[in-house]
Order: C-alpha cells, then structure tokens, then sequence
C-alpha cells in the first residue's frame, strides 16, 4: 500500500508523522522499522500517528513509535502534532487537548511559529515513574558499573535520570547514557539526561533518549531537567534550555503544577512510501 506521511522536525528531533484519521492505517513492528530506517525507510527519531478520539472533550489521539515500540510522551512530538493537525486542517483551533498513553496534553499554537504545551505535573514518586528506590529525594545516587552518580529520577510521562555536569561537551553521554538507560533500577529504562547549569535561567542540556540514543533535542528530557534542577535549588523558572538542535524555554511553578514548554516545529517535507 501507499503510506501519504509528513516529515517534520522540533529542534532536530525528528519525525514521520502519519494521518491515520484520513487513511487506513496500522502500525506493526516492521512498519515502525522501515519507516524509521535512515537507509531503506523515510528516516526519523520517532512516528507521530494522529488518531481520531473516543474521549469527550479530547480533540484527537496521540501516539508515538520508535523501533523498540511504542513510548508514552514526546514533548518535541507533541508540538510537531499541534503544527500538524493545523496546517493539514484537522482543526481550526489555537489550542487542542491530546490523549496520549501518559494522559491529556494541551499544545497551544503562539506567534512565530512557536508552539506552547502543557505537559502535565511532573511524577516523583520511584513507583509511578519506575524506579526502585525508598524515597523520593530531589538527589538519588545511583551506581553506573562502579562509578556513583547523582540524578533527579522524575516522570514527565516517560521516565528521566537527570545529573548534573561540569561541561556537556565533555560528558560520557555515548558511554554512560546506555548503561543508565537500561539500569535495573528503572523497570521500564529511562532517558538519561546531561544537565550543564549555565546559569540560574539557562542550562545546555543533552539527552540519550531511551530506545533512540542520543537525539539533538528531548522535549520531556528538557522538561525533567528544568525540574530537577529547580527541585535541587539550582534553577529559577523560566529557563531556557539550549540543545544540540536549538533551544526551547521551560517553565514550572513548582509541586502540584503543570510544566510548560515552549519551543518550534517546522514541517521538512510531504511525501509517500510504498510499505507491505
């Protein structure tokens, strides 16, 4: 069958997204492979699948791939979803509320092709994110194969181990972020970030996202950052977050409220693939 799909990127961090709501479509482990293959395929971090919802008052569905199946959040995804279902005219509104496995996320459309989301409250609690621990500390040590390392364990949707370093062009993200995101301490692995505080508004950031590696940029990863180091008293709200990909502002009021972040999504190219 012809598979119409839509390339898209938000800071790098790109995507396929697909419109299942105007054509028939199924995602099976090797659609997922194929489409996301830099080689044989379109080539892309993750597949968008825009669906129509069940939910009342919920605008649509959204659901996220990457080769080792399906993940419950995207924050750079979810603004390339909210650019999306505008341009192709799946909605007049400004703002749309979105079910994904982690819940109700609301992107708003602004100025510049900017797209604000809420992102929901973040989770701390280790059994809810998961991560093995008694408590739920701002700072938790954690052994890497010998060396101890302290993170802020916190779920925006999808699990995050943020720590703290000196310089981000010089931490061991390719040599580290692999052994943290597959740690028996976090049952359903985890994205690791690397946290460069720059100062009390501004962080440079890098991320070995869980089930992709390293990516240019991590919408939830700059999320879980921007908390951890606020929760740890190192970071003020706003903050903007510099990545490999461009930068994003993040902002949290702190415990019990919602983080909002602010960043691009751009559409790279429309196009159609032959899959089985």
């Amino acid at each position: 069958m012809k598979l119409r799909f839509t390339k898209m990127q938000g800071l790098g961090n790109d995507f396929v997204v697909i419109d299942a709501i105007r054509q028939a479509f199924e995602i099976t482990p090797e659609r997922a492979r194929l489409l996301a293959d830099r080689r044989f395929g379109v080539g892309c971090d993750q597949i968008l699948i825009v669906e129509a919802s069940t939910t009342p008052g919920v605008d649509f569905r959204y659901r996220i791939f990457n080769i080792d199946g399906e993940v419950e959040q995207c924050g750079n995804g979810a603004r390339c979803f909210a650019r999306y279902v505008r341009d192709q005219g799946l909605t007049d509104k400004d703002e749309i509320r979105v079910e994904t496995l982690a819940g109700i996320i609301s992107p708003r459309l602004g100025e510049n092709g900017l797209v604000t989301v809420n992102m929901g409250v973040p989770i701390f609690e280790p059994a809810r994110i998961p991560f093995i621990s008694d408590t739920d500390a701002a700072a938790q040590p954690l052994d890497v194969e010998g060396t101890e390392v302290t993170i802020g364990a916190v779920s925006m949707g999808n699990p995050h181990a943020v720590q703290v370093v000196a310089d981000t062009k010089l931490a061991p993200v390719l040599s580290q972020g692999p052994l943290i995101e597959r740690h028996t301490r976090f049952p359903a692995r985890v994205n690791a970030g690397f946290m460069q505080i720059v100062g009390r508004h501004e962080i440079n950031l890098r991320v070995y996202e869980r089930g992709a590696g390293e990516t240019l940029a991590c919408g939830t990863g700059a999320c879980a950052a921007v908390v951890s180091g606020i929760r740890r008293e190192m970071l003020d709200s706003p903050v903007q977050v510099h990545t490999h990909g461009g930068d994003l502002t993040i902002a949290w009021d702190g415990p019990d409220t919602p983080v909002m972040m602010t960043g691009p999504a751009v559409t790279v190219f429309e196009g159609e693939i032959e899959i089985a």
